[in-house]
């Protein structure tokens, strides 16, 4: 292990920097699964893994917020690139949603 990555590891294993990562795959699986089994077509109003999608999405923002507070002041490089990564993941999982219109 290199090492200055011991600060960016042990940031990624603080339950605040994992949940919202674990959030945005957990969306982004809804979303490619629901494509995989039923399509892209339009749908006459949003379903529930729209609304899943949504609440996943939504609901990581608190934590996300938790995390800057508590580990930005503490170890700002670090923590940034876990809010990177964080920012990553979180645009990974609504990338299909709007270039498919979905």
């Amino acid at each position: 292990m290199m090492s200055g990555s011991g600060p960016i590891v042990a940031n990624l294993k603080h339950p605040s920097a994992l949940i919202p990562m674990a959030m945005s795959i957990a969306a982004l699986t809804l979303v490619l699964g629901h494509i995989a089994m039923f399509g892209t077509a339009r749908q006459a109003d949003e379903g529930t893994a729209a609304h899943l999608w949504q609440l996943l999405m939504a609901g990581q923002l608190p934590i996300i917020g938790f995390f800057a507070i508590k580990w930005f002041p503490r170890t700002p490089g670090p923590a940034l690139l876990v809010l990177v990564l964080q920012a990553i993941a979180g645009l990974a999982a609504a990338a299909p949603v709007f270039l498919l219109n979905f």
